[in-house]
C-alpha cells in the first residue's frame, strides 16, 4: 500500500510520508517555464497535458510521497455556470440566487472533463508507490468567491447572504456541495488515491455558523463520496479554524485526515483530536523559506510532538513563491531521516 494511504488508514509510518501544499508552483523554474508557454494560469489548469506536466514536476525533483493534482478550486463554480477570469487574481460572475446555478451533472461533467483527463495522464506518469491526491474547494470557501465575485478580506457578501436569508444560503451551500462531491467522485474514478477538501476561509466564522456553513456541507460531501466509494480516503482542511472548530470538524465530518494550519499546537492535536484521525501538517511556510537551522528545528518539533500518531508531514499552508528549491530538498531529506 502507498505510504500516505497507510497513514490515512490509521497507521504510524516511519519515515513520515511528505508532500507540500502548492508543491507545484512558481518557486520551481520548470513551472515558470511551463506557465510562460501556457499563457495563463487558467489555461494551464484546463490543458490536461500542461497540468499533468506541472503536477509531476515536483515528484521528479523531490520524490514526494504524493502528487497533488494541478488545478484550482474555482473549477467547481465554472462547472456550475460561472465564467472565471484570472487577471491579478480570480474574478467571476456574482451569484446571489441558487437559480443562477447550473445543477445538471451532464454539464458539470463536460466542463470538468479536462481535469479528469489530467488525472489519467498523471496516474500513468507516477510510480506505483506514489499517491495521487485530487482536491476541491469546500462549499463555504467557494461561496465567498461566488457571492462576492472575487476574493474578499472579510467574506462579507457570503456572510450577509447567510445572515439575511439563511434557508436560501443553506440551499445554495447544498447545491455547491453536491457539485463538489460529484467532482471528487470523478477524480477518484479517474485515478486519484485520496482527495482533499480545502476550506481556506473557514477561520473567521462564529461557532454556530462554522457548524452550519463549514461542517454540515463537508459532512454532506463525505457522505455522498462514501456512498459511491465506501473506502474513499478524504482529508479536510478547515484553515484557521479555532481549536474547538478543528476538533468538531474532525469528530463530525467523517474525514480520514485533518490538515492543520501553522497556528495549531501539535501537542494539542496529539491530545485532543480523535485517535482514529490522521493529522497532516503543519510547518510554517516561512520557516521553509528561511531554511537552515530554524527549518530543521521547526520540523523536529512537529515530528517529536506527534510520535505515536499517524502523521503526514506537510506545511500549514502553501509553498511561497520565493522559496529556494534547495530548501525543499533539505526539508524532504530531514523528514526522511527522522526516526
Amino acid at each position: 500500500m502507498k505510504r500516505l494511504l497507510s497513514v490515512l488508514d490509521g497507521k504510524e509510518i516511519r519515515p513520515l510520508p511528505i508532500w507540500l501544499m502548492r508543491q507545484a508552483g512558481r518557486y520551481l523554474p520548470e513551472y515558470r517555464e511551463a506557465r510562460a508557454k501556457a499563457g495563463s494560469f487558467w489555461s494551464m489548469c484546463m490543458d490536461p497535458s500542461a497540468a499533468a506536466e506541472v503536477t509531476l514536476q515536483p515528484i521528479r525533483r523531490f520524490g514526494f510521497d504524493a502528487a497533488i493534482l494541478f488545478s484550482d478550486i474555482l473549477v467547481v463554480p465554472f462547472a456550475m455556470g460561472c465564467d472565471v477570469i484570472f487577471e491579478d487574481g480570480p474574478s467571476l460572475a456574482v451569484i446571489n440566487d441558487i437559480r443562477q446555478l447550473q445543477c445538471d451533472e451532464t454539464v458539470w461533467a463536460r466542463h470538468l472533463a479536462p481535469v479528469y483527463e489530467t488525472v489519467k495522464l498523471v496516474r500513468r506518469g507516477l510510480g506505483v508507490d506514489i499517491a495521487l491526491l485530487g482536491f476541491a474547494g469546500a462549499p463555504w470557501t467557494l461561496a465567498t468567491y461566488m457571492a462576492e465575485g472575487r476574493g474578499s478580506s472579510d467574506r462579507r457578501a457570503a456572510k450577509l447572504w447567510g445572515y439575511r436569508a439563511p434557508r436560501s444560503f443553506r440551499d445554495f451551500l447544498d447545491a455547491v456541495a453536491d457539485c463538489v462531491a460529484f467532482h471528487l467522485i470523478r477524480q477518484i474514478e479517474a485515478g486519484c488515491d485520496a482527495v482533499q477538501i480545502f476550506d481556506s476561509w473557514a477561520g473567521d466564522l462564529p461557532a454556530r455558523h462554522f457548524g452550519e456553513w463549514v461542517i454540515a456541507p463537508t459532512k454532506r460531501i463525505v457522505k455522498q463520496v462514501r456512498e459511491t466509494y465506501p473506502q474513499a480516503k478524504l482529508i479536510g482542511f478547515p484553515r484557521a479554524a479555532t481549536l474547538s472548530g478543528y476538533e468538531a470538524y474532525a469528530c463530525e465530518t467523517g474525514v480520514d485526515g485533518i490538515s492543520l494550519d501553522t497556528t495549531v499546537p501539535m501537542e494539542w492535536a496529539m491530545k485532543s483530536l480523535p485517535a482514529n484521525i490522521a493529522v497532516q501538517g503543519n510547518l510554517d511556510p516561512i520557516a521553509l523559506l528561511a531554511g537552515g537551522e530554524e527549518l530543521r528545528r521547526a520540523t523536529d518539533a512537529i515530528v517529536d510532538a506527534m510520535r505515536g500518531r499517524p502523521l503526514i508531514f506537510n506545511l500549514g499552508h502553501g509553498v511561497v513563491p520565493e522559496t529556494p528549491p534547495e530548501h525543499v530538498t533539505e526539508l524532504v531529506e530531514h523528514v526522511r531521516a527522522a526516526r
